[in-house]
């Protein structure tokens, strides 16, 4: 059956600040698209909690990605870098496109490089972070390296409206990356550093939800024709 011309997706967020870059990326890049947020703003908190990703945050992620289907969702895209086993479980039992929120950021900066850098503010979503760029380097066959710093402050500072302090915080951090090919963002609401970061950066910087839009697009196109 063909898509619909306007398909919904839902994005689902874990925090509230990573809704407004993705809706800028939408507007840009697929104005046509119609867009649900979904948030549930205990899960970040929740999550700092544990060192690992728990099986009750694991069956949250799978319930918010049922009750988007059960409201019509073509196609879902969650904007949270810290719960990504849980979203490839969601993805593997549902048959609706369903998108990790830097998945294609790291297949962008595979090409741009091998040393890769990355600037977070939210630490626990480092270590899943990491080993989904090394399991996406693996599965390429390259041999890539990724270096994360992390600037919580940043966090802080954007949840209590000071982004431009956010931003100063992340520009400040970038040249402990020097010598690296790409600097990522990491997380969706990183991506208001960009041009920030890119005025202290030699290298390329990358952000997700530009990245993640588009492979989605391209992801609902192909299955349409």
């Amino acid at each position: 059956m063909p898509l619909p011309a306007a398909p919904r997706v839902t994005l689902i967020h874990a925090v509230q600040v990573a809704m407004q870059p993705v809706e800028q990326a939408f507007r840009t890049h697929w104005p046509v698209a119609e867009i649900v947020h979904l948030l549930d703003d205990s899960l970040s908190p929740d999550r700092a909690r544990h060192t690992a990703l728990s099986s009750e945050l694991h069956a949250r992620i799978n319930s918010l990605a049922d009750y988007a289907v059960a409201s019509g969702a073509d196609a879902i895209l969650y904007t949270c870098s810290a719960f990504g086993e849980a979203i490839e479980a969601a993805a593997r039992r549902l048959t609706l496109p369903v998108l990790k929120p830097n998945e294609s950021m790291f297949e962008a900066a595979l090409q741009a490089g091998r040393r890769i850098g990355m600037l977070a503010t939210f630490a626990p979503s480092v270590d899943s972070m990491e080993e989904e760029f090394r399991a996406l380097a693996c599965e390429k066959e390259v041999n890539a390296s990724i270096t994360t710093l992390v600037v919580p402050e940043a966090m802080v500072a954007l949840k209590a409206g000071n982004v431009e302090r956010h931003n100063a915080l992340l520009a400040d951090a970038a040249p402990g990356l020097q010598g690296c090919d790409c600097i990522l963002l990491a997380h969706f609401s990183t991506s208001r550093a960009l041009a920030a970061v890119q005025a202290v950066s030699s290298c390329p910087v990358l952000n997700s939800p530009a990245s993640a839009v588009q492979k989605l697009q391209r992801l609902m196109a192909s299955r349409a024709g």
